[in-house]
């Protein structure tokens, strides 16, 4: 296979499929095997899934990183052993279901910081098992609780809380958090237990649905050789940080992952003896640029040291064609 893409691409994640479906799709489609993925999503799941292409793969774990949208269908008065509706029902509720003013406040205690246990089914691995494996086996063990963030919950339809005994929200939350636990878990609080009947992610970052493709629209952009407009350029994702374009006699150095100076840097007009260290006031300690070389050719992402007075490399990410 040959390595002809590097980027981001925004895949909209159709049901039925694992998040590594998709990927494996993706190989097979572009004929290239680094891809990797930027956040798991449950097979019944839909949604936004950016996949990263071949020197693209450096940034999984800082897409990874970023907050993520969702909207959930959550069903009150049951509760499964998987927390969605996919699973086995474990208890029924005969009461009852909560008003609308208490679900509303029930979902509201979980905005901020929250200690969340992992579901059993999940890909986390303990004692090098994927959980979800255990379970499929019979076998719970012991998980620790993990903090995350919810930023945000917004109650966006009740209309069916009488007659389905569903609500439908939207959560903005920190990366490992898990919908469908959060819908258990607002059910715990209300004391009628609950579900996830759907989930839809909606944003990762700056990456949003309505921007997202389906693998069937990749393939045809793939056979009218438009790929390319789908395919986000590295740089664009680090499009807020500042840019600096290296003078042509540090170029070896650089390409070669070599640190360099203030002096190295490219000005309109030649620098005279001196003028490097006035320029070290323009950038603070630890803050990171979006270096190229002279060539204009993206180079990578490289932090300012001030006591060295170097830039030293944080992300590489030349693609030498």
């Amino acid at each position: 296979m040959n390595n002809n893409y590097n980027g981001l691409i925004n895949i909209y994640k159709e049901p039925g499929f694992t998040s590594n479906d998709v990927v494996a799709k993706l190989r097979g489609i572009l004929k290239m095997r680094k891809i990797g993925h930027t956040g798991t999503l449950d097979p019944d799941a839909v949604g936004v899934l950016v996949c990263c292409l071949g020197s693209g793969t450096s940034l999984v774990e800082e897409l990874t990183d970023h907050t993520k949208e969702y909207i959930a269908v959550c069903r009150l008065g049951l509760t499964t052993d998987t927390q969605d509706m996919s699973g086995n029902i474990l208890s029924k509720w005969e009461g009852a279901i909560p008003s609308a003013e208490e679900v509303m406040a029930a979902a509201a205690a979980f905005v901020g910081p929250y200690e969340q246990m992992p579901p059993m089914y999940s890909a986390l691995k303990v004692g090098g098992r994927k959980l979800y494996e255990l379970a499929r086996e019979g076998v719970e063990v012991e998980r620790k609780a993990r903090l995350v963030n919810i930023d945000s919950i917004t109650i966006l339809d009740m209309s069916k809380l009488e007659s389905d005994h569903e609500f439908t929200m939207e959560v903005r939350c920190s990366k490992g958090t898990y919908i469908r636990t959060l819908c258990n878990d607002i059910g715990e609080r209300l004391g009628c237990g609950a579900a996830m009947a759907h989930l839809t992610r909606t944003a990762v970052g700056s990456f949003h649905l309505d921007t997202a493709i389906p693998l069937s629209r990749v393939e045809e952009l793939r056979d009218a050789g438009e790929l390319d407009t789908a395919i986000l350029p590295i740089e664009d994702f680090f499009r807020d940080l500042d840019v600096v374009h290296i003078r042509e006699g540090a170029r070896k150095g650089l390409l070669n992952g070599n640190p360099f100076k203030i002096r190295d840097i490219a000005d309109e007009e030649p620098l005279n003896a001196g003028d490097h260290t006035d320029k070290a006031d323009m950038y603070e300690d630890g803050s990171r640029v979006r270096v190229y070389d002279d060539l204009g050719d993206f180079v990578g992402i490289y932090r300012y040291n001030s006591k060295t007075g170097n830039f030293r490399v944080d992300k590489f990410l030349y693609n030498s064609k």
